[in-house]
């Protein structure tokens, strides 16, 4: 006999425990499947922005096993600007920093705890019927049905190529790579990003270096850069990392590396988020911020989204998700798109990432943006600039894309 449940949710990262906590404590039967045994440890930055922290409070998830992050420190040649979060109606003045694997178990034992049923070290892979319609998951040999099928799998990987959500080939996507160290400054409540990122040859690369303090005697050190950037594919992230690691290593007196240093991409574009019976959360929806790298605050909120508009209303879930979602993120995401190919340009990138922090005004602009603190729903000034640079950047896309470094 085969099993059904109401959701079956594919990843047991932030965005899939998001969709089976929101659903399971809504009195949804839901199961959860991840390839990885329990206690993984995902390769991350490790920040949450007060976005994520607002969006854990909304889930019950208790914050004391992580490090508490008052704002931002944005470093831009020598100039150096220091701003706290600032606290909305929407969202706390605060932040953190937490260690997915600690994250991620907190995530899914609340998901566990609220009724969910999570099965670790198995692969499921969408079930299609013949009208094309995702009516559940194939897992371990056995079939399970459902109403709603959540993919919560990352990176775009076999699932999205089966669903037809893969990456938009001629836009862009990152790639980023961090190691711990031992620092005195573990306690520090500021995050660190440095925007003028060089490689070891000395050529300005888009993207930025952080240094996230994670307050257990260690800091996330890392670095991320952007396909829009020339030579891109010839890009060494370890000796990007390295030359990075010069910088800050005598500021925060590091300690060796902790670990080898580990890569991942970072999508930002999907071909569709929603189908017949599914619909795409997190980064496998593409909802991956392209002017810093950070998509767990829009994991956490999409899942939580889609299982809520199910337990709603069924028969409408998957397209008034993919509705709102386009709502809420997609014209944001579009500038930050449009933003990537304007610094790939290194006579733009040279000194325009300056401006950034120029004035305390740009730089309010900047922690924003770097917050994930802006979307559609937002009406201050900042949000209002945004505006103002997508509608110029639109008239600028088709040339920049025509004249994007070559890679």
């Amino acid at each position: 006999m085969t099993e059904h449940v109401d959701i079956a949710v594919i990843g047991a990262g932030p965005a899939g425990a998001a969709a089976a906590i929101a659903g399971a404590s809504r009195g949804a039967t839901v199961k959860v499947f991840d390839k990885a045994p329990y206690g993984r440890d995902k390769v991350c930055g490790d920040g949450l922005t007060p976005r994520a922290v607002a969006a854990l409070d909304e889930l019950g998830i208790e914050l004391e096993d992580a490090h508490q992050i008052d704002g931002l420190r944005m470093i831009a040649n020598k100039t150096v600007r220091e701003l706290p979060w600032p606290e909305t109606s929407r969202f706390p003045g605060r932040g953190a920093v937490w260690p997915r694997r600690r994250l991620d178990a907190a995530l899914i034992d609340a998901a566990a705890n609220a009724g969910a049923e999570v099965v670790w070290e198995t692969e499921a892979l969408p079930l299609i019927d013949d009208d094309n319609k995702v009516i559940g998951v194939e897992a371990g040999g056995t079939k399970v049905e459902a109403d709603l099928t959540v993919v919560a799998t990352g990176a775009p990987g076999q699932v999205a190529r089966m669903l037809g959500a893969e990456r938009v080939a001629d836009e862009p996507f990152g790639l980023a790579i961090r190691t711990y160290a031992e620092s005195p400054r573990h306690l520090d409540r500021h995050l660190e990003a440095c925007l003028t990122l060089r490689d070891e040859n000395g050529i300005p690369v888009p993207g930025y270096g952080w240094m996230f303090p994670a307050g257990d005697g260690t800091v996330n050190i890392g670095v991320g850069a952007l396909s829009t950037m020339k030579s891109f594919k010839s890009l060494n992230l370890n000796n990007l990392l390295a030359s990075y690691r010069t910088i800050v290593d005598e500021p925060w007196g590091l300690g060796p590396n902790l670990e080898r240093p580990r890569a991942w991409r970072l999508p930002m574009s999907t071909q569709k988020r929603h189908g017949p019976g599914w619909v795409a959360v997190g980064d496998a929806a593409g909802l991956v911020n392209p002017m810093n790298g950070e998509g767990i605050d829009y994991g956490l909120e999409s899942g939580m989204l889609a299982a809520n508009l199910f337990v709603e209303n069924p028969a409408t879930a998957a397209d008034e998700y993919d509705r709102l979602v386009g709502d809420r993120f997609d014209s944001f995401l579009r500038t930050g798109r449009r933003f990537s190919f304007l610094i790939g340009h290194p006579w733009i990138l040279r000194s325009g990432l300056r401006f950034a922090v120029g004035t305390e005004t740009v730089a309010n602009i900047t922690l924003q943006v770097m917050g994930n603190l802006i979307d559609a729903e937002s009406n201050d000034a900042s949000a209002k600039v945004l505006n103002v640079a997508d509608r110029a950047l639109a008239l600028a896309d088709p040339l920049l894309r025509r004249t994007r470094a070559a890679a």
